[in-house]
């Protein structure tokens, strides 16, 4: 054992710990939902998971992944080529990529996994990557992994101008892509898509939206950004997870042309060289999204939950950042009292985790809101009331 390591990283932990920055990882007693049991907290009020439709504890959405698990086993044995592709896979691709406006759909064990397995792959010499500056890690890490050949490039968050004049700029390369966050995760705010697929195509481009906290949320029956903004089927490629809105097990897709999912199915790292996605997680994935079909009002008493909950936290002296999505951030400024003012909500029964550097900027840390459609009003007014606290507090 190699003690000097050790010490090492456990003085890191212990200035971490002394700056108040060290993240605390809290035990969960019962299925997710907005009311959960935690360990040493009882029953807690959740406002910081991605169920944004409540469908993790559904109960079909549940039985749905024990018959899976029932028919198909605990895992698929090995990768997709060899023996891990199930029937259950074939069924969930074809339902995802008709849902989100794509010819067809591939599965992933997560959208980390989708990301990097599709990025470097249609890469490579020639191709420029240009990439939203708030993209998320997965997008971040995928395009580093596109190897020395490929050219990287981060245009302004969101700004069309900054991203045209780069585009034409490398007008002369072989491959040109555009990567892109269809909702940011820490901002809550949307990408311009109707505008980026209208550039993508007069300059040529390749559009890719990672659409994971807007599959579920946006659009007038949740089939995301591209419903949202009226371009459904005209977005290159989408990729998303199956472990939020859509259950939240885990999983994650790319969604294209047939050719594109046919050559992700021979080249894509991370399907050749990783097990298949776990029958009964696509088996819950597949039943969340027949009851996000079937019952469309989830996404309406979430787009409703979540403008009325931003409008009261201003009524309420709070200046929440501007945004449709079910994301509300609230900056505090300071990572230090970011996780602070969170802890002090737990203590009243309120969980919200608090956000700093280096996942967001120095001196923009704060508390991310996140609303769900299972979320009740008098539970939100309690939320409401537990936030004017902690603020008078001076915390």
């Amino acid at each position: 054992m190699n003690i000097k390591f050790q010490n090492e990283l456990g003085a890191e932990l212990a200035a971490l710990k002394a700056a108040g920055t060290l993240k605390t990882f809290h035990s969960i007693q019962s299925p997710q939902g907005p009311v959960v049991r935690m360990d040493g907290h009882d029953e807690v009020l959740v406002l910081s998971s991605n169920n944004y439709l409540g469908l993790s504890d559904n109960p079909k959405v549940v039985e749905a992944g024990i018959q899976a698990l029932k028919t198909y086993g605990a895992g698929t044995g090995s990768v997709r080529f060899i023996c891990g592709t199930f029937d259950i896979h074939r069924a969930l691709e074809k339902d995802i990529a008709s849902w989100v406006g794509c010819e067809s759909a591939l599965s992933y064990v997560s959208c980390w996994a989708a990301n990097e397995g599709l990025i470097p792959t249609i890469s490579g010499e020639g191709t420029v990557i240009l990439s939203d500056e708030l993209n998320h890690a997965s997008i971040i890490d995928a395009c580093r992994l596109a190897g020395k050949t490929t050219k990287r490039m981060v245009y302004k968050h969101a700004d069309l101008a900054d991203l045209r004049t780069k585009l034409r700029e490398n007008k002369d390369a072989k491959r040109l892509i555009v990567i892109t966050d269809g909702v940011f995760s820490m901002e809550g705010d949307i990408a311009p898509l109707a505008d980026l697929v209208k550039l993508c195509e007069e300059e040529d481009a390749i559009l890719i939206v990672d659409d994971s906290h807007g599959t579920g949320v946006l659009g007038k029956t949740g089939r995301g950004v591209a419903e949202h903004f009226e371009v459904l089927g005209k977005v290159d490629i989408i990729t998303s997870t199956l472990g939020k809105a859509l259950g939240g097990a885990a999983g994650g897709f790319v969604a294209g042309p047939r050719q594109l999912i046919d050559y992700l199915e021979q080249k894509s790292r991370t399907q050749l060289f990783s097990n298949a996605l776990p029958a009964t997680v696509a088996g819950s994935a597949h039943e969340a999204l027949l009851q996000l079909k079937a019952h469309p009002e989830l996404v309406s008493t979430l787009q409703e939950n979540s403008r009325w909950f931003r409008g009261r936290l201003k009524e309420s002296g709070f200046d929440p950042l501007d945004g449709e999505s079910a994301i509300i951030p609230v900056i505090l400024g300071d990572t230090a009292r970011a996780i602070r003012f969170s802890n002090e909500l737990l203590k009243k029964g309120i969980f919200v985790t608090g956000f700093g550097f280096p996942v967001v900027p120095e001196g923009k840390a704060r508390i991310r809101i996140q609303i769900s459609a299972a979320h009740t009003r008098d539970q939100l007014e309690r939320v409401l009331a537990a936030l004017v606290e902690v603020k008078a507090s001076g915390v």
